[in-house]
């Protein structure tokens, strides 16, 4: 692999930068006693650091098709971190952003193009697609982790890790799902019939928006869906105090 095809972008290290930032700002807002510099980097933290995860999720699905036979992941720059490789600026990162801000759903936003006939077998064409949610998953245990090992860390600080932690775990639920568009169908459908993969790839443009329109206007499917995020973010450990005060603070307009 060539060394720029694998040299990490000054733009994540700047993306890593900014939630460094936002995690200083929430760590000195407990002993400044300031409510606003608290929600302040909260709100940075944990928008800077879903946007590098973002990065990390579709790394993961490159790295896993480099490996797996499409060498051309390296030429496109997606080993490289750069958001500006994975994302169209407004569908694939403003978007998802306001969706994030307005319904609480970190939308996957990014992708990265693969050359599926270059992957070795059907399992290496089910793992590109699982790579990516596994990468959210290992970012949501990690944090986990880290707020569970420093049980003096200041609390905003640790609010808005579990918050984010708490949006890597609903990102890996829904990416799983079995709809045609996101990965849990993507790992599906190596193994379907030719019949079932013409049937997603008609479904595929407007399948995603028709989920996505369910979970934020259907309540009980929202609840149903936040349910098992929830549940499953206990299960790894994680504090739903804490995410839950760092959700207060993220969406701080609507307790005002």
């Amino acid at each position: 692999m060539p060394a720029l095809a694998r040299r990490v972008s000054p733009w994540f290290l700047l993306l890593l930068g900014v939630t460094a930032l936002g995690g200083v700002l929430a760590a000195l807002a407990e002993s400044a006693r300031s409510p606003v510099l608290a929600t302040a980097g909260i709100f940075v933290l944990v928008l800077a650091g879903w946007v590098v995860s973002l990065c990390l999720h579709e790394y993961g699905h490159a790295i896993t098709a480099y490996r797996g036979g499409d060498t051309s992941v390296a030429a496109k720059g997606y080993l490289t971190l750069d958001i500006r490789r994975y994302t169209d600026p407004g569908l694939s990162l403003v978007l998802p952003l306001i969706i994030l801000l307005i319904g609480g759903l970190p939308l996957p936003g990014g992708a990265v193009w693969i050359n599926q006939w270059a992957l070795r077998s059907r399992a290496r064409r089910s793992g590109v697609s699982l790579a990516g949610p596994a990468m959210n998953l290992l970012v949501g245990i990690v944090l986990i982790i880290t707020v569970a090992a420093f049980p003096a860390m200041p609390v905003p600080l640790a609010a808005g890790l579990s918050a984010l932690a708490l949006f890597q775990i609903v990102a890996f639920v829904l990416n799983m799902l079995p709809v045609p568009g996101l990965d849990g169908w993507g790992a599906l459908e190596p193994y379907l019939s030719p019949q079932a993969q013409r049937f997603g790839a008609k479904v595929r443009p407007w399948a995603p928006l028709a989920l996505l329109a369910l979970l934020l206007f259907v309540p009980g499917v929202s609840a149903l869906f936040w349910a098992g995020c929830q549940l499953l973010y206990g299960a790894v450990g994680g504090n739903a105090g804490l995410a839950s005060a760092g959700f207060q603070a993220l969406f701080f307009w609507r307790y005002l």
